[in-house]
């Protein structure tokens, strides 16, 4: 019998757990997972929730088991693993039914998807990782409106809630769901890199104890930085292995992975001329974290680089990172800003700054400023609302201060660094580019503004 209200493909750790969500919040499910023995598990370990679940183990059963019109999520790897997964299913449904791809797409896919289809599909990219899809995400939508709306009941019930607003926004036509994911997930990998070069200072220029790191990032979670990333790099940090009860971070290979959604993020950062320096900064902190041999051959070459750093405080790092993630994320809403711009998505930046309040991996206490601060002006880059422009007043110094004691110190600091180096940028009036115009006019003739003059294609004495 047709009795499932909505179905899902893929049974991964983030299906399983948004599936279980969603027969947790009340709707039957139909489930599939190519490898049937995967399908089976997961019912027969479903527990209560088993009665809301049906599992199947072909294709043809799990589209009959789906009430009409239907509606599937599909929980499959990114790429070419969609495009198969949705040429499989297309004989099979209606011309009325749903395709939801909710995986981590490279929102250029999600676009040509949409373009291409000849039914309805949606692409949402969904936040908070196994716990967020299971107890509820921050999720994200693009494509046509009226196709979020026959799904967004369900969406909301099992998406995380701020103060019982939900946490499931619809963003815009196509790949706009899937774009914001990726920024998203930009800011995360800065965010992340950024709390990595505190810990670092702690480690080796300041001699701290894991412990130690672990009770700081508790106590900084108390105040200003009160956020997801901060509370579990604490738990992180003071955890002990069973193994051998060394502190688990001393035991950690320092070498970072990537899914490549950041990489993607500064990627598309180049197309749009949008200047997010923190999260390229952390993409190539992860490159680099990868070449061991590498860094362990330069280690033997050149000396080890970190060395004591006894002329600053905690107090000086906890408001580095305070201004360090004013920065980023006032780099992130200004590329979201120009991708709104130039593929004419009209994002909703309050409504983004609010959809990752609560669920997602970047949740933190200060997204409710930015929330506010951009609805009052969503044109107006971050750092300049009065709030934030606050905190990096009385935060800033602070931040050159950890950077320089990093440099002088032999201590790697590439988030922390582009931060600093952009928001002095951002408060130079008279800047040096007028040199890099003279030196292109000169070699190609390229022409260039002078002041109080009208015209762009002015040339130096050096073109005659």
């Amino acid at each position: 019998m047709s009795t499932a209200e909505i179905g899902l493909i893929g049974l991964g750790t983030m299906g399983a757990a948004l599936a279980s969500n969603i027969a947790d919040n009340g709707f039957d499910i139909a489930v599939f997972n190519r490898t049937t023995s995967v399908t089976n598990e997961f019912h027969a370990t479903a527990g209560e929730l088993a009665a809301k679940i049906t599992p199947t183990e072909t294709l043809e059963d799990f589209v009959a088991a789906i009430a009409k019109p239907r509606a599937i999520i599909l929980m499959v790897p990114a790429g070419d693993p969609v495009d198969q997964q949705i040429a499989a299913l297309r004989p099979l449904l209606d011309d009325d039914d749903l395709i939801i791809d909710a995986g981590n797409a490279l929102f250029h896919d999600t676009n040509r998807r949409a373009r291409e289809a000849t039914a309805p599909f949606l692409g949402i990219g969904v936040s908070g990782g196994e716990e967020g899809a299971r107890f509820g995400p921050a999720i994200m939508g693009g494509g046509k409106r009226e196709y979020w709306d026959r799904v967004e009941h369900i969406l909301k019930a099992i998406s995380a809630k701020f103060q019982d607003e939900p946490c499931a926004t619809y963003m815009g036509e196509e790949g706009a769901g899937h774009f914001v994911k990726a920024v998203h997930n930009g800011i995360e990998y800065a965010d992340m890199q950024m709390i990595a070069e505190v810990y670092g200072v702690m480690r080796d220029g300041m001699g701290m104890s894991a412990a130690e790191i672990g009770a700081t990032f508790a106590r900084w979670n108390e105040g200003p930085l009160a956020s997801y990333l901060i509370e579990i790099s604490g738990e992180v940090a003071k955890a002990t292995d069973p193994a051998s009860g060394k502190a688990m971070l001393d035991i950690i290979v320092d070498a970072a992975g990537q899914k490549g959604t950041g990489r993607w993020t500064a990627i598309e950062a180049q197309h749009l001329a949008a200047p997010i320096p923190a999260i390229e900064a952390a993409v190539v902190a992860r490159n680099l974290s990868s070449r061991m041999d590498e860094r362990a051959a330069g280690e033997d070459l050149f000396g080890t680089a970190p060395q004591k750093i006894d002329s600053i405080t905690l107090d000086q790092l906890e408001q580095a990172l305070i201004a360090g993630k004013v920065l980023c994320y006032a780099q992130g809403f200004t590329m979201i800003e120009a991708a709104s711009d130039s593929y004419g998505w009209s994002l909703p930046l309050p409504s983004i700054a609010q959809n990752w309040r609560a669920g997602c991996i970047i949740r933190s206490a200060m997204l409710d400023d930015m929330a506010t601060a951009l609805g009052e002006n969503p044109d107006r880059n971050l750092m300049f609302a009065p709030v934030f422009a606050d905190y990096l007043k009385a935060n800033h110094k602070a931040l050159r201060e950890v950077v320089a004691a990093g440099a002088l110190g032999g201590v790697a600091m590439p988030a922390l660094s582009s931060g600093i180096t952009y928001f002095d940028a951002m408060r130079t009036k008279r800047g040096t580019a007028n040199m890099i115009q003279g030196q292109r006019d000169y070699f190609g003739r390229h022409g260039f503004a002078k002041f109080g003059v009208d015209g762009k294609d002015h040339h130096g004495p050096w073109a005659d």
